[in-house]
């Protein structure tokens, strides 16, 4: 089994295993560099957690790789819930995006939800990416959450991957909800060192009230559990400009034994890369592993 293990986001339903490691990798390993941790790990010591294949339509073969959704196939509930969040998140956060307040777009109608795509397609944050994309996105956040034979299937590739010699644990966006509930569900595993990046794991509502197991309720208070033991490290990263990564401490939610960090990732603010490249992020993974 591998030292590192890394676990990938929404959108990445073209991908594999092994495309993604080779991704990865380097810039996983510049980010040790930085960190003056060159050498501590090996590619040989990385494996990918891979469970987009099951977000990809059976049987199709799309050059965009998504089914062709409009405005009018974004659902009402989570989906709704979770594209207001993320316009909302991208209008503080960047001055050429329109305020939701300023619209009708929490109203039930597909002209509000296409308000909505219209303004996040003129974000930086989703500049490039293709308003199929975006639907694409939102309804794989929505298949882990509510779907138990999806989340199910999801999170056994993870658990797969981790055994004894693992030490480290890497999760990118929804990817860290995946992770955290499979090492929940590991009782005794030997991971030193969780290290989520641009996640959602803070968003109260949508995520921490859906998450398994259930967090304890403290009156109007949430506390999630602890993934591993008392030697486990957890260590968050979010993007000053991530969108996905909508509340940037997540310690509110599960104590202050996670340490929170707020990056600048630049123009890809919820790049997995741009992440991982940084001095912060390979100092998480070398502690793991030293």
């Amino acid at each position: 089994m591998a030292r590192v293990v890394c676990v990938h986001g929404m959108g990445q339903q073209l991908q594999g295993e092994d495309r993604l490691r080779s991704v990865w990798w380097p810039a996983l390993s510049d980010g040790l560099r930085r960190a003056g941790a060159e050498g501590l790990a090996t590619e040989a010591d990385v494996e990918v957690g891979f469970y987009g294949d099951l977000f990809r339509p059976a049987g199709q073969f799309l050059a965009a790789g998504d089914p062709p959704y409009t405005a009018r196939d974004v659902e009402d509930g989570f989906e709704r819930e979770l594209l207001a969040a993320w316009w909302q998140a991208a209008a503080e956060t960047d001055p050429e995006v329109a305020s939701p307040d300023a619209t009708d777009a929490l109203a039930a109608t597909p002209r509000s939800v296409q308000a909505a795509l219209r303004a996040l397609s003129g974000s930086k944050f989703f500049a490039n990416l293709a308003l199929r994309a975006v639907v694409s996105d939102l309804k794989q956040v929505r298949a882990y959450l509510t779907d138990q034979k999806t989340r199910e299937r999801a999170r056994g590739r993870v658990m797969d991957r981790i055994g004894p010699d693992t030490r480290v644990v890497i999760a990118h966006s929804l990817g860290s909800v995946v992770a955290y509930e499979a090492l929940c569900a590991l009782p005794g595993h030997g991971v030193r060192a969780l290290v989520t990046i641009g996640s959602p794991l803070g968003m109260r509502n949508l995520v921490v009230d859906r998450l398994q197991p259930a967090p304890a309720r403290e009156g109007k208070a949430v506390r999630g559990a602890w993934p591993g033991g008392d030697k486990l490290t957890w260590t968050n990263l979010a993007g000053a400009g991530d969108v996905v990564a909508l509340v940037k401490d997540l310690r509110p939610v599960f104590g202050d034994r996670l340490r929170s960090a707020v990056l600048s990732n630049g123009t890809h603010a919820h790049d997995a890369t741009s992440y991982l490249t940084d001095a912060l992020c390979g100092r998480a993974i070398a502690e793991g592993l030293a």
